[in-house]
């Protein structure tokens, strides 16, 4: 599979799509003022507890104070708050936790009012940004990602990812990274670290701690709220949790975030550094690879596919609806293999709309009915491998026994709506247009207008198809010849399909169009 990753930059925000052999699966804008964006470490101020929702609400310089829920405080919560105490008072003079004595884990059914208090400064980790009129939510298990490791203080646990299948590489990783790891520090090794030598992990790793140094730093006699560690700009995260042989290009338009590009794919990636260029075409960068055309056709109620079914997408506050449908081109020769056949081609484009919109929740979808029991466990398996592809946590239930399949994916950000209607150039968006038989009659007293004022020029008229074919309709009974006899003079009638039906527009000898302004 081939990826394409296409970056727009302008002056406010940074936008970047992601292509699948020329397919757009992933889209992502970052504005350049956004200041919580997910994985920022910030120290915050606890601000009000709340018993009854078993939460707190913490300050992090949110215009809203952020949500931080007892189940997003980790086991490790004592020694963080210990540790981030000893730093912000500065009794503490090195961050290293060789010495750190880690304290007892907090009961995890526990309250938050047994464990937090308003006093309390707290080292905190953005969960999700804000969505809606809710602030940020945050956890207090902070970790560090790096592209094959991931850095977890006050723990000495390491874990390697499941996708990593081959027990002896398993092995071989997890005895590698449990000599190489600092005390007190846990490491989770992602599964793009499968084959690497010990010299790559063991920079990351060193590359790691610099960032909790920095931190460390940044947090050092320091009062909450403020921002400790920010995460990568969206480009650079992008490509550290997906950069893979399988990239084809990177093609950036501009030329400060294309060098900030090149300089960090030479150091997680010095071999893939040729697949980034920077683009200097005079047309949008979008538009020029198709990105503008396929999001126009991608967002919006209906995603039609191509063998002519739809998808019909609804959204409310508490979940998201897909509704399938197979259109007009279903063949009936075997209607069970075709219903089944549109629910397989509706799997990969429901699949893609998820990723696509980012949409999180609780997602309902109706396919086709099927009695088949084989299509139906089919249908699950394929909507499984599609989703595979899916960074963000999903649940996938089998169909219930009214052909519904329900699906729960992770919501970190708000989805992405782009509105890609158009305003009606006929009624400007009022629904309203004048009486279409009063057209001529404008048509007309423009007509003399321009005859008074240019009674020399030859007069071009250009008009909608459909109003030229009614303007000379009939050669000698139409309205063309009634103004030749009328005025003694030709007006030559021209259409355009770009014109809609209300609009025309009048031209001289040279092409100059002859401005009515002065009537």
């Amino acid at each position: 599979m081939e990826k394409d990753l296409i970056v727009n930059s302008t002056p406010t925000e940074v936008e970047i799509a992601l292509l699948e052999d020329g397919k757009l699966v992933e889209l992502h804008y970052q504005k350049t003022n956004n200041n919580f964006t997910v994985g920022d470490i910030f120290l915050g101020k606890v601000r009000r507890l709340m018993p009854g929702l078993n939460a707190a609400f913490v300050d992090i310089g949110h215009k809203k104070d952020a949500f931080l829920h007892y189940t997003d405080l980790g086991p490790k919560l004592r020694s963080l708050l210990k540790f981030t105490q000893q730093v912000s008072s500065g009794q503490s003079n090195t961050f290293s936790l060789d010495n750190f004595a880690i304290e007892p884990e907090i009961n995890k059914n526990g309250k938050i009012d047994q464990v937090l208090n308003k006093r309390h400064n707290v080292l905190v980790q953005v969960l999700k940004e804000p969505i809606s009129t809710k602030g940020p939510r945050l956890s207090c298990e902070i970790t560090i990602p790096g592209r094959y490791l991931v850095l977890t203080p006050f723990t000495d646990v390491v874990a390697v990812s499941k996708k990593i299948a081959n027990n002896e590489e398993r092995k071989r990783l997890k005895v590698l990274i449990e000599s190489i790891k600092p005390k007190n520090f846990g490491v989770i090794v992602r599964t793009a670290a499968e084959g690497k030598k010990v010299a790559d992990l063991h920079e990351e790793l060193s590359y790691m701690l610099e960032k909790w140094e920095e931190m460390y730093k940044s947090m050092y006699k320091t009062e909450g709220p403020a921002k400790l560690l920010s995460e990568l700009d969206k480009t650079s995260s992008i490509l550290r949790d997906l950069l893979s042989d399988s990239f084809t290009r990177i093609v950036v338009n501009d030329k400060e975030l294309y060098l900030n590009i090149k300089s960090y794919l030479g150091s997680i990636a010095p071999d893939q550094v040729n697949i980034v260029s920077h683009y200097k075409g005079t047309k949008s960068i979008f538009e020029t690879h198709g990105v503008t055309r396929q999001i126009q056709a991608s967002f919006g109620k209906t995603a039609t596919m191509s063998s002519g079914a739809y998808l019909v997408i609804e959204s409310t506050e508490a979940m998201h609806v897909i509704d399938v449908n197979s259109g007009h081109k279903m063949s009936s020769t075997n209607a069970e293999e075709a219903v089944m056949k549109v629910n397989m081609e509706a799997v990969e484009e429901i699949a893609r709309q998820l990723r696509l919109r980012d949409i999180g929740g609780i997602i309902i979808i109706d396919f086709i009915d099927m009695r088949n029991l084989e299509f139906r466990k089919d249908l699950v398996k394929e909507m499984k491998q599609a989703m595979k592809k899916d960074r963000a946590q999903h649940t996938i239930l089998p169909l219930s026994k009214f052909g519904l399949m329900q699906i729960t994916r992770q919501r970190v950000r708000p989805e992405v709506k782009i509105d890609t209607t158009e305003v009606c150039p006929t009624c400007e968006g009022t629904g309203k247009t004048n009486a279409s038989i009063l057209m001529v009659t404008d048509i007309e007293r423009d007509l003399a207008y321009i005859q008074s004022t240019h009674p020399k020029s030859r007069i071009k008229l250009v008009v909608h198809p459909y109003l030229q074919a009614y303007l000379t309709k009939g050669w000698f009974s139409s309205i063309q010849w009634k103004w030749f006899k009328q005025y003694f003079r030709r007006v030559d009638i021209k259409a355009d399909g770009t014109y809609h039906l209300g609009k025309y527009r009048f031209f001289d000898d040279n092409d100059d169009e002859i401005r009515l302004n002065a009537m």
